[in-house]
């Protein structure tokens, strides 16, 4: 397996960057959109059940737009720690350092996601104080620590593109 991904690297490097940058840039700007531009301009529709309701269907849009990216980010970290053969040099412990980060980028979205998904649910039944709870946690915390590690693993890549 490892042959195969040094070779792939070797042969596709320059798209396999740029898929990699590109999905981190989609979820780390998608996210500083969402919660810095989108969601101070949410907070002006007068209706709680109006603006509670275009509040989940802004996350679901973003949450969906993300999920390929997420995944492509995952696998072509894969091909960029071994393809670059980071194993051999003094900033390993930097590639380790990126897969904690994106690994808790990514449990924290998989909780974001079932927390809007839940709020969606009891939003469709009616239940407006519920759902609006189950999802107040997103905008002022979760993502907030999303976008704080996103920025935290890209500047690491950027210390690891540079050497």
């Amino acid at each position: 397996m490892k042959e195969f991904i040094v070779n792939t690297f070797a042969e596709y490097t320059l798209y396999i960057i740029f898929l990699h940058v590109v999905s981190a840039v989609i979820w780390v700007g998608g996210m500083i959109a969402v919660r810095l531009a989108v969601h101070p301009s949410l907070q002006n529709i007068k209706g709680p059940k109006e603006r509670l309701n275009t509040t989940l269907k802004t996350m679901k849009n973003l949450f969906h737009l993300v999920v390929p990216f997420i995944i492509i980010l995952i696998v072509t970290a894969v091909f960029l720690a071994v393809g670059l053969g980071f194993k051999e040099t003094s900033l390993y412990w930097l590639v380790h350092f990126k897969e904690v980060i994106w690994t808790i980028m990514t449990l924290n979205f998989i909780y974001m996601y079932i927390k809007r998904k839940s709020a969606e649910n009891l939003f469709a039944a009616g239940n407006l104080t519920e759902a609006k709870q189950a999802v107040s946690k997103l905008p002022n915390l979760l993502l907030p620590v999303n976008i704080f590690l996103g920025i935290c693993a890209i500047f690491s890549g950027v210390v690891l593109r540079g050497f």
